[in-house]
């Protein structure tokens, strides 16, 4: 079994309404410095050794991502 990792995130000329309420809340509790947030989500998977790459992509692309506001990363992480 491998553990994969797929991240997704807002494409960045989308609005994040999350982030930026986090963003906004952080010098109120005393946390400067941070210019933007982006709020996203991670799914991780135990997939079989025999699932391929290109597999683990069409899952993301068809299941865990919206392609039309989304971007996603696959990737492959030690147990």
């Amino acid at each position: 079994m491998a553990r994969v990792v797929v991240d997704v995130m807002p494409k960045q000329e989308i609005l994040d309404p999350q982030g930026q309420a986090v963003a906004n809340a952080l010098p109120r509790l005393g946390f400067d410095g941070i210019a933007e947030v982006r709020q996203g989500k991670r799914f991780e998977l135990e997939v079989d050794d025999s699932v391929d790459d290109e597999t683990l992509a069409r899952i993301a692309e068809t299941l865990l991502a919206n392609p039309v506001i989304e971007d996603w990363t696959v990737r492959r992480v030690d147990a």
